[in-house]
């Protein structure tokens, strides 16, 4: 009887009285894996997942095209939808987006990467029957004009547009802009457009249509685009612009497209890099007209066309800089004192491969930037000095980053910890070094590991979070093995996430 009992409590399922919205409450708190593997439990737990997923990617090959139709009557409330095809693969066609726009109409967010199979004529049919789409980023895919056209006629919520590298569009293709209704309720500001992203693209000035008479936009990012960018510029800066966030990489931009943003009065965050062709000219009618600035990041390629006149204008006009990013600026006492004393709102700091910026200037930066919470020096000719007067300076630092300083050792970086025990320090003399065999090759892979402030403290500079240790070595050695990091900007990156936390921590 006792052993009756043993096996009745076994087979009892303790999650039979749990109703369905709380089941699906905790697989949402489960990864990929095990939220599949939670799928093989049972029929209930089968149907559970399907009907509480709203977020599914598929390797868009074209051999997985006979199994949508069971797969999307599982997964029949997916809002968020990611399509991925590798460059050696044959994607999915028109006919299968056209089927999955029929059994998801309730996406609102939609991510296309080398979907090459997918015509203009796909995209309008997709575009037709999910009208909830509010967000739309399409890369390495093959159609063009009329496709996006077509996205911006039917999708009236479209908030978001990213596109990268779409091949589709060429010398001759056709403008790309709001439909006659849509555009005269831009003018009235009744538009959802938000945000443009247009990224790596040959003929991309066919958008200026779009940025031109979208009157709510509000960010606007245009990344390694061909082409003279300066009258796009012109036609938003008109005085009427709502933008608040720009960013310029590596664009044939001059000071005549700086002028023309800075007209957009409403701007906060601006990003000018490898711009070889923007000069303080520039910069400061920028200055002098945007002083909303709170985000500034300058990458001056060393062309030196940007310096101390420019940011003497910064500090003179942006009173509510909280960020500031100088990499291959000399900028030098002078701007740098500058803006130390004016921009008492300053809160996060960058100087990168400058060959102005010694012990003078981070002297200065320790005793007039009171508000300044994290500091990155990188590439400067700054010595263990410069670095000793971060001991007394910036009472509010918390985190100091220094890299690439060759006269800087890491004793001082150990004196500063027992100097001051909250501050997070990473130096050089942090990393380690080991030795790894990739596919039979030898590999030296460089990590930065956790960092140890004095107390006892751990705490990560870099990461994401605080575990997964093996994780991040393995994509150190990724990275290592296919030169991931050839062309990215580590400071910036850093910045972003730390940007990133501030901002949540002060929106809970």
């Amino acid at each position: 009887m006792a052993l009756g009992n043993v096996v009745a409590v076994r087979d009892l399922d303790f999650t039979g009285d749990l109703p369905d919205e709380c089941l699906a409450h905790v697989f949402q708190f489960l990864g990929a894996g095990d939220r599949k593997r939670c799928s093989l439990v049972c029929k209930r737990w089968l149907f559970v997942d399907g009907q509480s997923r709203h977020r599914l990617s598929l390797d868009a090959k074209d051999e997985i095209f006979p199994f949508l139709t069971s797969m999307f009557n599982r997964f029949d409330s997916v809002t968020k939808l990611a399509l991925r095809c590798d460059r050696k693969s044959v994607s999915l066609s028109d006919e299968a987006l056209a089927m999955i726009s029929v059994r998801c109409l309730n996406l609102t967010r939609v991510k296309l990467r080398g979907c090459r199979e997918i015509t203009d004529l796909g995209m309008e049919e997709f575009a037709r029957n999910c009208k909830n789409l509010k967000k739309l980023s399409v890369g390495s895919c093959n159609f063009g004009a009329k496709g996006v056209n077509a996205m911006l006629e039917h999708c009236k919520l479209l908030e978001e547009l990213s596109v990268k590298r779409l091949r589709g569009i060429h010398e001759a293709a056709e403008l790309i802009h709001l439909p006659a209704a849509a555009a005269a309720a831009a003018a009235g500001s009744s538009s959802s457009l938000r945000s443009i992203c247009l990224k790596e693209l040959v003929n991309g000035q066919v958008f200026e249509p779009l940025v031109a008479t979208t009157k709510t936009l509000k960010t606007l990012k245009i990344i390694r685009c061909l082409g003279d960018w300066d009258r796009v510029l012109q036609m938003i800066g008109d005085g009427k612009s709502s933008l608040s966030e720009i960013h310029l990489e590596r664009l044939q931009v001059s000071d005549i497209g700086l002028s023309a943003i800075s007209k957009c009065s409403n701007v906060e965050t601006l990003h000018i890099v490898k711009t070889p062709e923007c000069s303080n000219y520039g910069l400061i009618n920028v200055a002098e007209r945007c002083k909303l600035l709170r985000k500034l990041h300058i990458d001056g390629w060393r062309t030196n066309r940007i310096g101390d006149e420019g940011l003497m204008s910064v500090a003179k006009h942006c009173l509510n800089l909280q960020e500031l990013v100088l990499i291959g600026v000399n900028a030098t006492h002078m701007s740098l004192a500058a803006i130390a004393s004016n921009c008492e709102k300053l809160e996060r700091l960058a100087l990168c491969g400058s060959g102005t910026i010694g012990d003078t200037e981070i002297a200065c930066i320790a005793r007039k930037c009171g508000a300044l919470r994290k500091f990155c020096i990188k590439g400067c000719p700054v010595s263990d000095r410069g670095i000793e007067a971060l001991a007394v300076g910036c009472p509010n630092l918390v985190k100091l980053k220094v890299k690439k300083c060759k006269v800087v050792t890491g004793e001082i970086g150990d004196w500063l910890r027992e100097q001051r025990r909250t501050l997070v320090v990473s130096m050089d003399s942090d990393e380690t070094e080991a030795v790894v065999v990739v596919d039979g090759e030898v590999e030296t892979v460089v990590e930065e590991p956790r960092v140890v402030q004095a107390g006892g403290i751990v705490a990560e500079i870099g990461s994401g979070n605080s575990g997964g240790n093996n994780g991040g070595s393995r994509l150190a050695t990724i990275r290592s093995k296919l030169g991931f990091l050839a062309g990215r900007n580590l400071v910036t990156c850093t910045f972003r996430r730390w940007s990133h936390n501030d901002n949540a921590s002060s929106s809970t």
